[in-house]
């Protein structure tokens, strides 16, 4: 249509939403469906977070805020960066907007310029190449295989960088793969980055406290203090306290950074929700069991979906160190069949045809850049996940 513009040609719609309306569309003629394809806590949002937000609206608290978040909310989420990865942050260093995404999207578009370069490690969530070609810049993809645990190393982060390079964007634990840096492997990731002054760190927390195994979470920042000064994190309390719908994300960056984000939201969606904003701040500022009680229910849940997809034939499944994803291989289902007959041909054949023939819904690995494999998302109930992997497994089973 030639109406539209050319920079929306760039970008296409979000796998992983496109895979979730299928299966809501099969669901809705009367299919058994099982969807594993949104990445979101079945879990209410904590009865103190919305009891807080009710309050906020008796009080009247239901009109314009600051651009990007109130005093008080800026103010818990510097003590949060304190107490919990021992950053000092002043609120003029901290902005807050309709989800962390409406965060990563501020910051590529008040940063980059046509030809700007954006180094991606793959697997990577669907929307940060996306967000880079919309905003102009160049997404230099760089493939970290299952061998490689899903992380960068650092000599593939050297090989990655030019002289246009303006930023790195680093998601630990990561969406789809779930693996993380420790402090060694992100240290070695800093110390690249302290040779090129010219690239910024994109820090993608926003599964901090969806830990496992005692894993020990730190963001680039925290590991190499010299680092702070061209870093932005991304975060938010979509995941930690399952407040997906209430929309709210925050960063943390150098003043400058913040302004600019700030001048470009007040010319597009303006503050975020300002009854979500005192819901956040009671997030934030409350009672934190629900965090270490959801945790012990999907460390459970991974460990039933990781033991039960290697059982399956042809499926490989590493067990992530956090997040609430797996990204098994089907290496071993490729060139095969499935019992309907349908050739096995590339991990999206495979989400196709395991949706069609068993009801089980999945996103494909292409969609995160890696192949061949697919995500899991097991925010969901144990006797689901348990009924989906049987599906699976007898999915496999048949092809030959």
């Amino acid at each position: 249509m030639a109406f539209l513009s050319d920079r929306l040609s760039r970008i296409k719609p979000s796998p992983t939403i496109a895979m979730t309306t299928r299966a809501a569309e099969l669901r809705a003629k009367g299919r058994d469906i099982i969807s594993l394809s949104a990445g979101e806590p079945d879990f209410d949002t904590p009865s103190h977070i919305r009891d807080a937000a009710k309050a906020a609206i008796d009080a009247g608290h239901t009109r314009y805020t600051a651009v990007d978040g109130t005093p008080s909310l800026k103010r818990a989420i510097c003590d949060k960066f304190a107490r919990e990865n021992g950053l000092d942050y002043a609120p003029s260093q901290i902005t807050v907007g309709t989800g962390g995404k409406q965060i990563l999207f501020n910051a590529l578009m008040a940063t980059l310029d046509d030809g700007d370069e954006v180094i991606i490690p793959a697997p990577y969530w669907v929307s940060y190449p996306d967000m880079v070609l919309l905003a102009g810049g160049k997404p230099v993809i760089v493939e970290c295989g299952l061998d490689q645990g899903f992380r960068l190393t650092p000599d593939a982060l050297e090989a990655a960088i030019t002289p246009r390079t303006k930023w790195l964007i680093l998601n630990s634990p990561s969406n789809p793969s779930g693996a993380g840096y420790d402090r060694a492997a992100m240290q070695a990731l800093t110390d690249v980055l302290l040779r090129h002054p010219q690239v910024w760190c994109l820090s993608d927390d926003i599964y901090e406290h969806l830990v496992f195994d005692g894993f020990d979470f730190v963001t680039p920042a925290q590991v190499e203090p010299r680092l702070k000064d061209r870093t932005l994190i991304m975060n938010g309390v979509s995941k930690a306290y399952a407040m997906t719908g209430w929309r709210i994300g925050y960063g943390a960056a150098p003043e400058p950074l913040v302004k600019a984000m700030a001048k470009l939201q007040s010319q597009s969606t303006s503050n975020p929700c300002s009854v979500s904003q005192y819901a956040a701040e009671a997030a934030l500022t409350g009672p934190q069991d629900y965090i270490s009680e959801s945790r012990a229910v999907f460390q459970r849940r991974r460990d039933l979906v990781v033991t039960g997809l290697n059982a399956c034939p042809g499926i490989d499944c590493p067990t992530p160190q956090g997040a609430f994803y797996v990204y098994p291989s089907i290496e071993g289902l490729i060139g095969k069949t499935s019992a309907a007959g349908v050739a096995i041909t590339d991990d999206e054949a495979f989400a196709n045809a395991l949706l069609d023939e068993t009801g089980v819904a999945v996103v494909f690995g292409a969609a995160f850049g890696l192949s061949p494999h697919f995500r899991i998302s097991y925010a969901t109930s144990d006797q689901q996940l348990t009924e989906a992997v049987t599906r699976i497994r007898r999915f496999c089973e048949g092809c030959n």
